[in-house]
């Protein structure tokens, strides 16, 4: 029998969506899938999942942080 590699796909309760227009530009953050705020730097990132009890250890683990349209330094607009 063969079996059929599957990628893990992890599901982090933070969120942190694309790069929104803005002076300055902003990303939204979600937390359980709901939007809570946004963030202009990755401080606001670990202050909001504080608010909401979650420790964020470590901003590069896909287990407990997920970017999207970009990583931990994406902040401006290409």
């Amino acid at each position: 029998m063969t079996e059929i590699a599957s990628p893990y796909i992890s599901h982090p309760r933070v969120m942190v969506l694309g790069v929104q227009p803005g002076t300055p530009p902003f990303r939204i953050v979600e937390i359980d899938g709901q939007v809570v705020g946004e963030a202009k730097a990755m401080t606001d990132v670990l202050e909001a999942a504080a608010a909401y009890g979650i420790a964020v250890h470590d901003l590069d683990d896909p287990d407990q942080v997920r970017w999207v349209g970009g990583d931990k330094f994406t902040w401006t607009l290409h």
